[in-house]
């Protein structure tokens, strides 16, 4: 069989991608194999983890032809490096690949935003300006709901908190 990429070599290599139930295979020769970086896929013998988190970020199989690629230019990675490999090259993908990474970090983690846990030794302080960042919120969630009953309730809220702060 004739090589898929280069249509030239005999394909020595068979790619097989299964992302959200559709199947692409592809037969590559061994230089087009090392092009499109399928040369040394089990070198990291993390067999099975890169195709696991790597079926995370892409909705179809991975193209490995584009007339347009974008790399980041502090690593050099492509979104499909990412999605191949599950891995982001560096912190400048995330900005430069953010459209393409959201939906697949939404799926992953069932939100983008980051809420921590706060450590049991925390002090006061801090677990107040929690509460209070938490009640702003939902003041501002109250408010363009139009329930101004209860914005008038987290208002008050916020305010004693306020004060009571100030008081300290």
């Amino acid at each position: 069989m004739l090589c898929q990429y280069c249509k030239k070599a005999d394909a020595t290599t068979h790619v097989k991608q299964i992302i959200n139930g559709e199947t692409a295979e592809m037969y590559l020769c061994p230089s087009c194999a090392q092009e499109l970086g399928y040369n040394d896929m089990f070198s990291s013998m993390s067999l099975g983890l890169s195709e696991l988190f790597g079926s995370y970020f892409a909705d179809s199989p991975v193209s490995a032809i584009s007339n347009s690629v974008i790399r980041c230019e502090k690593c050099g990675s492509t979104f499909n490096d990412i999605a191949r490999s599950g891995k982001i090259g560096c912190q400048d993908c995330y900005t430069l690949f953010y459209d393409k990474l959201l939906p697949s970090i939404r799926r992953m983690h069932g939100k983008t935003h980051h809420e921590g846990k706060l450590p049991k030794g925390a002090n006061e302080e801090v677990k107040m300006a929690r509460r209070l960042s938490e009640l702003k919120k939902r003041l501002n969630q109250a408010v363009d709901e139009q329930n101004y009953e209860l914005a008038a309730q987290l208002r008050d809220e916020i305010k004693e908190m306020e004060g009571g702060k100030d008081g300290k």
